[in-house]
């Protein structure tokens, strides 16, 4: 009996520690983010196993870099939830001067890394900073900060939308010159939605809805690559062998999947036929180790965190905490966005993009990316927690 009541003492002790530690916080929002990130550690060690043991002779290699990533993005995550939002308002148009240094560094030789054709890396000593991760994070920041400050000009002036167009398409040339695209496409549609959060008549958003889609689409028809891309979405079983390879591999994950999949760590497509099977195809993964049920399972943990952080952006908005709620909903857009057009890559809805699925795919930038992301989420969570409270207060006193 004295051992089970040290065992149980020891579980109290355990559990009022987590109390005090997330005390005030959204635990829901904060379990389905740390369940996503667990299961992505799994998948990334499971996708990634066949090829780190051949590149690197080390089965866990992207496992233990992942891991690592991880550290680093909660410890970012913890300081981050302390830290009031009025901090990063006070600082959101030095955030988006620290997005154009970081776009214009990348592209300057000796300074930025090129990988597969690609100039997206500044290294800093062991580590490679993606540029494209933490300008997400800035310019929703200042997105935010703008609206706020601009609220009734944005929602009467065309002057008022312009300008903030104006700044994401020379942030978009930027990106262009890199080249990437998806990080591009993803930028902008959630820079639009915000702008749509933050009042702008229908009229004029659906118009500049339809110059950004054509000017997108006409830059895909342009680039050769781009256009093989779409062509093959079209119909990747026309050169299976190809141009429709990884498209098809993706499908072929997909139907061995069934209903309950194959097994944990018994997929065959992850085994060198599946390109990118540990980054932007770990879906196709999941699909096919875990079936229909776990495909569904982590579309609904996305579909919860959009859902969660509209809910946390419409209570901050009730409350008159203007930027806090569209930085909720910026927060809400890029996840959701990111992770539907993933996904849709990998189901063959949508055309071929270099998009990593938010906090599961293999990526460490992008991972601590949204481990900041998910902690102002929960700060803005909390701060709206304490004001109600408040407000409430004042009622029953002023009634009392």
């Amino acid at each position: 009996m004295s051992t089970n009541r040290k065992k149980q003492a020891t579980v109290n002790s355990k559990m009022h520690i987590k109390h005090k530690l997330f005390a005030g916080y959204d635990l829901w929002l904060l379990d389905t983010a740390l369940l996503l990130m667990c299961i992505g550690l799994i998948m990334v060690a499971s996708a990634s196993i066949s090829i780190a043991a051949k590149e690197y002779a080390d089965p866990l290699h992207f496992f233990w870099r992942q891991g690592v990533a991880l550290m680093i993005g909660l410890s970012f995550a913890f300081v981050i939830v302390k830290v009031p939002l009025q901090f990063w308002q006070n600082i959101s148009v030095l955030l988006l001067i620290l997005a154009f240094v970081m776009l214009f560094l990348v592209l300057v030789p000796g300074i930025g890394k090129e990988v597969n054709g690609s100039m997206r890396w500044i290294q800093i000593g062991p580590f490679s900073l993606q540029t494209s991760e933490p300008v997400k994070f800035c310019v929703i920041a200042y997105l935010a900060g703008y609206i706020v400050r601009h609220k009734q000009t944005v929602q009467t002036d065309f002057a008022g939308f312009v300008r903030p167009i104006v700044m994401l398409t020379i942030i978009s040339g930027l990106l262009l010159m890199q080249p990437d695209f998806g990080a591009t496409v993803v930028l902008f549609t959630t820079a639009l939605g915000m702008l749509f959060m933050g009042g702008i008549p229908l009229l004029r958003f659906f118009a500049w809805v339809s110059v950004a889609f054509t000017i997108l689409l006409t830059l895909a028809i342009m680039s050769p690559y781009r256009m093989q891309r779409l062509m093959s979405f079209i119909d990747p079983w026309k050169d299976p062998f190809d141009t429709g390879f990884q498209l098809t591999q993706a499908l072929i994950a997909f139907g061995r999947g069934e209903w309950l999949g194959v097994g944990l760590g018994s997929s065959i497509q992850k085994l060198f036929y599946l390109p990118e099977a540990h980054t932007d195809f770990v879906f196709s993964v999941i699909a096919e180790e875990t079936g229909l049920f776990g495909s569904v399972f982590i579309i609904c943990l996305f579909s919860f965190l959009v859902w969660r952080a509209f809910v946390i952006g419409h209570v901050a908005e009730s409350v008159e905490k203007y930027f806090a709620a569209y930085f909720a909903y910026g927060i809400g857009l890029i996840i959701g966005i990111q992770a539907y057009i993933n996904m849709g890559v990998n189901m063959g809805i949508l055309p071929t993009k270099g998009l990593t699925l938010p906090l599961l795919s293999y990526g460490g930038n992008s991972l601590i990316t949204y481990c900041m992301l998910i902690a102002i989420l929960l700060r803005i969570e909390y701060e709206n927690r304490q004001d109600t409270r408040n407000i409430v207060q004042k009622v029953v006193v002023a009634y009392a």
